[in-house]
């Protein structure tokens, strides 16, 4: 029995059993600032669970009050949305070393490229990441969406992803929204060192190539050498085109060649044995009682030093012709450094925490590639390769993000604060590329760097990019008879970025010597030859203003929304966010012609409604329905018009200043069973009618190099289904030998399903960036064909066995993603080619985790087998031949690792 006095504060806990949202253990998993507590209570038990609490009259006899309610922890069934929790335990049981590879294992969600995820097959332009509720930048020159490769799992507690849209998110929601966790207050004072070794079948101790660089390269951290000479980067801010004019003279542009690093950022060498992986991480907490508060303090420091070969086949083509195929052996040492530092404090209801994130993410590129190319001349199968490239570059990605969260608590009313400053930045100094063509006559390769095919060139790009956010949210709830919460909040978000990219050519006044010519690149280009045969570095950063842009997307934002018991166990959360966005490109008029054609800037505003209505029909099942609008907003190199070169896949962009934004319709059903402790089958429909979505569009350039610009299409269409399952078998029903008693098989399984058309009729129209103007949208789309990026089928299933007493965990991962478009065809000679096409296949894992006491000390030790049957990656054309745009063995992965908590 309880004291009547705290009659009211009962009847306010069952009221919350029914919407668990307004409590911080079982926060609403939409509200962003709430998930860590939510998060923690993942493995809590999921089945609905009747409460019964008496209370006595006021006259202390013995009549009761009887409440009921049904007590639901589980945060994925608790929340009013549609969610899937990653916990601390589940992102370990996969043993990934960064987050992305880890949402890969939840269902609908499948990564592309490098770390960027897509949600039941819409490209990463529909999905959001937040860090605790907040934006992030994006270190990417292509994306305004940040990589989520560059997370390390040791740095999150939890990440959960929404696929149902609430009006408290900003509205950039297609696919769904990625909220990542850092680890809160620390429960006990721990220390936790570990370290791992790994290699694969196609690197390591295999044959690779490497550049020497600077004596720190091994740290993420260039020691200075890769500098850009003061010389030329005052030249690059002279106002004029670097070239012989009357700013420049021979003798400068000679002095500029010469003020370069030569050697180490030039000499490709060959490592006939690539060595292994290796990474080390330390995590530390604790905290301590002060009066009422209670204050603690989390750090943890990461380095991983990873190597990877690549030996692709690279092709160009049309429906019957094979125009390019090069033969392209690449090698990457990536370095990631990271560190986090949070402090927090807890004063009755009322938490702060202040995090701040870094993260530095370094990859050194070395390449070499020999083949031919029709824009040289026919290849002659008798004779070597037409044309051989060499390439080494230095790519530097870091972000710094620093946040302070209040969430108060005063009775029945929730305060939440969220301040944030984030930074990204990427830098590419000395991205050399050389070319030599086969010279029949002399039976040797040369290059005189002017003829076709023969050349050498040298980059520095840089980009920055600030997010400055704020929001506050309120919630309050009502004293009724029935649970109703009203909520209201603004957010304000202010994102800016600057980047340039200035390209040279070394050129010589007069032919070069066939002596000369033959030399290699580092000879080629050396002090001595500069001044000797007069070589001059010369701009080719292309149009006035091409090479460099700013960038501005400023949101507000306010929402109100209600959630409330409409009737008994259906619950209703209903709202509207309305945003107002002002988003720019300005190009950057470097050399002063005045001529630059600025993008005209993007101001709009829209009312976001959403709702979804949750029925607890049973005590273990459940049924959900959302709808919602939405939109999607121009990334901003797709608004820039100007040429940018993607290291990574090879190929040219250039920006469409006349995109618009596209709008989202969206709508979900989902039935729920929860059927035991932590188990749960779900079955669910989906559907999404976007307006003017934004598609990549490949033509082929000169030299016939892959370029690709952007385009709205009229309307795309997206419907689907999924499944997922969670299972636990006991298997000290099948044996009483000890090892079965505390064990049992671990079955989770989901499905996707999803099926997308771009629509395009008579009369439907769109625009390039070029001077024709509007015309019919069916030059370039196909009426009928899958948006890019999208699998029509995502499959993933874990198998294995776990100890419920200690650490032991032994587990299978397979991941199937079908065939996805990742170009639109290229258009050659005014024909639409083929698609460009992935086949992600099949991926087979393994990865067992054990604990062992060494010393007094708890020791975990980690093995993984990863891509087991050695699965390549394949991105091809099929017309009447077959293109094979790139392709190249990716091989099996072994790793060993352990981890001590002190």
């Amino acid at each position: 029995m309880i004291n009547p006095t705290s009659l009211g504060k009962l009847l306010l806990l069952t009221t919350a059993f029914y919407a668990p949202a307004v409590l911080a253990q079982a926060a609403d998993a939409s509200t962003p600032q709430t998930q860590a507590a939510q998060s923690d209570q993942a493995g809590a038990d999921a089945s609905g669970q009747d409460v019964e609490i008496s209370a006595p009259g006021a006259s202390g006899e013995a009549n009761e009050i009887i409440v009921r309610g049904r007590y639901i922890p589980n945060p994925v069934r608790a929340t009013s949305q549609v969610i899937s929790v990653l916990s601390a335990e589940d992102i370990a049981r996969t043993g990934e070393g960064d987050i992305a590879g880890a949402l890969q294992r939840v269902t609908g969600l499948s990564v592309v490229g490098n770390g960027y995820v897509y949600v039941r097959g819409l490209g990463d332009r529909y999905s959001l990441a937040l860090l605790n509720g907040s934006p992030l930048p994006s270190p990417e020159p292509l994306r305004r969406v940040v990589p989520l490769d560059i997370f390390p799992t040791n740095v999150l507690a939890s990440t959960l992803v929404q696929k149902s849209y609430s009006v408290n998110y900003p509205g950039e929601f297609g696919g769904g929204v990625i909220n990542l966790t850092t680890a809160a207050l620390p429960e006990e004072t721990f220390l936790t060192v570990g370290g791992s070794i790994s290699g694969d079948t196609e690197t390591t101790d295999q044959l690779g190539y490497t550049h020497y660089g600077s004596d720190s390269d091994w740290s993420g951290f260039d020691d200075g050498t890769r500098d850009i000479p003061q010389g030329l980067r005052d030249a690059m801010k002279a106002g004029a085109t670097i070239s012989e004019n009357t700013t420049f003279s021979p003798q400068n542009l000679r002095d500029f060649a010469a003020s370069l690093v030569n050697a180490p950022t030039t000499v490709v060498q060959r490592n006939k044995g690539i060595p292994a992986n290796f990474s080390a991480e330390v995590t530390g907490g604790t905290s301590f009682d002060a009066g009422d508060a209670r204050f603690g303090v989390i750090a943890s420091f990461g380095y991983k030093n990873d190597w990877r070969t690549r030996d692709a086949i690279q092709q160009t083509g049309a429906t019957n012709t094979v125009a390019s195929d090069f033969r392209s052996v690449r090698t990457e040492n990536r370095i990631v450094v990271n560190g986090l530092l949070g402090l927090g404090a807890e004063f009755g209801d009322h938490k702060i925490r202040w995090t701040s994130l870094y993260i530095r993410d370094t990859l050194k590129q070395t390449k070499l590639s020999s083949g031919f190319s029709l824009s040289v001349g026919d290849p002659d199968p008798s004779l070597p390769p037409q044309l051989i490239r060499q390439g080494t570059a230095w790519f530097e990605r870091q972000l710094i993000n620093t946040q302070l969260v209040g969430e108060f608590e005063f009775d029945d009313l929730s305060v939440d604060l969220r301040g944030g400053y984030a930074n990204s930045q990427r830098e590419a100094p000395y991205e050399r590329n050389f070319s030599y063509a086969y010279d029949g006559d002399l039976d040797r390769y040369v290059n005189n760097l002017t003829a076709t095919g023969q050349s050498g060139t040298i980059s520095f790009s840089d980009l920055s990019e600030d997010v400055w956010s704020g929001a506050a949210d309120l919630s309050y709830k009502l004293p009724t008879s029935r649970p109703i919460t009203l909520s209201a909040g603004y957010a304000y978000m202010d994102t800016g970025r600057s980047a340039f990219r200035r390209d040279f050519a070394f050129r010589p006044a007069n032919t070069l010597n066939t002596a000369i010519a033959q030399q290699r690149p580092d000879f080629l280009v050396s002090d001595f030859n500069i001044y000797t045969y007069d070589i001059r570095l010369v701009e080719t950063s292309g149009l006035a203003g091409a090479a460099a842009y700013n960038a501005d997307l400023e949101v507000h934002a306010g929402y109100a929304k209600v959630e409330a018991e409409v009737v008994p166990l259906v619950k209703l959360d209903l709202g509207v966010r309305y945003e107002k966005a002002t988003q720019s490109v300005t190009l950057a008029d470097l050399f002063n012609s005045g001529t630059v054609q600025q993008t005209p800037a993007l101001k709009n505003d829209y009312w976001l409604p959403a709702a979804t209505v949750t029925w607890n029909f049973a005590d273990d099942m459940q049924l959900r329905l959302n709808a919602s609008k939405t939109i999607a907003r121009p990334q901003f190199r797709e608004l820039a018009a100007q040429l940018y070169l993607d290291t990574e896949s090879d190929r040219q962009f250039i920006g469409n200043p006349f995109l618009v934004d596209s709008e989202l319709y969206n709508a979900e059903a989902r039935y729920e069973y929860y059927f035991g402790s932590g188990e749960r089958v779900s079955v669910a429909g989906f559907y999404k009618k976007i307006d003017k979505p934004i598609e990549s569009v490949a033509t082929i350039a000169g030299g016939f190099t892959l370029q690709t610009t952007f385009a709205n299409a009229p309307e795309a269409q997206l419907y689907g289904g999924e499944i997922e399952l969670v299972k636990y078998f006991p298997l000290d029903s099948f044996s009483t030998a000890p090892f079965f008693v505390s064990r049992r098989l671990v079955a989770i399984a989901n499905y996707t399903y999803s099926k997308s058309e771009i629509k395009v009729k008579d009369g439907d129209q769109t625009i390039l960036n070029d001077n024709r103007g509007f015309r019919p949208a069916s030059e370039i789309f196909v009426d009928g064909s899958a948006l890019t990026g999208q699998s029509k089928h995502l499959a993933n299933l874990q198998i294995g066995l776990e100890d419920t007493d200690r650490l032991s965990q032994q587990t299978l991962l397979l991941t199937y993603a079908s065939d996805r478009v990742t170009n639109r065809g290229p258009i050659t000679g005014g024909v639409k080619q083929p698609d460009i096409v992935e086949s992600p296949g099949v991926r087979l894992d393994f990865v067992a985790r054990e604990g062992i006491e060494l010393f007094g000390k708890e020791l975990e030790i980690k093995a993984e087998v990863r891509n087991i049957t050695g699965r390549g990656f394949k991105e091809f054309q099929k017309g009447e031949i077959v293109v094979l745009n790139n392709v190249y063995d990716i091989g099996t992965s072994f790793s060993l690792g352990a981890s001590m908590k002190f």
